[in-house]
């Protein structure tokens, strides 16, 4: 199984970015995805998840009404829509995938791990 995050960059506050996961080796047909973000200090933390069946969303309350995922079942990939980016978000973003039917935001949780791709907002 690979999953491999890409999209990352560098932006002013504000500003916006689209972060994309291609996933191969594995159907998620029925397991929920989700992007974690771990900043210098900070353990990783949980951004957002979707279950792949239903399209089931759910955000944590820092970028909730500012990022959007979703998916695309065809491509067997996943998005961030990062929009509104403040300095606060900088950190490296990384997919995930859970091997189990129910969503989670707990990184112990998830089973498969993409490489990471780094998301900087200046001020």
């Amino acid at each position: 199984v690979q999953l491999q995050a890409s999209g990352g960059g560098s932006v002013q506050a504000g500003g916006s970015l689209r972060l994309s996961c291609a996933i191969s080796g594995l159907a998620f047909s029925h397991y929920p995805m989700a992007w974690f973000r771990q900043a210098a200090w900070p353990e990783r933390e949980f951004v957002a998840s979707i279950k792949w069946n239903d399209g089931r969303t759910d955000y944590a309350d820092s970028v909730k009404g500012r990022f959007a995922i979703s998916r695309d079942n065809a491509k067997n990939a996943m998005y961030l829509q990062m929009n509104s980016l403040k300095p606060e978000d900088t950190a490296v973003y990384y997919c995930a995938g859970r091997s189990m039917s129910i969503s989670s935001r707990t990184p112990e949780d998830y089973t498969f791990w993409g490489q990471g791709t780094q998301v900087t907002v200046s001020s």
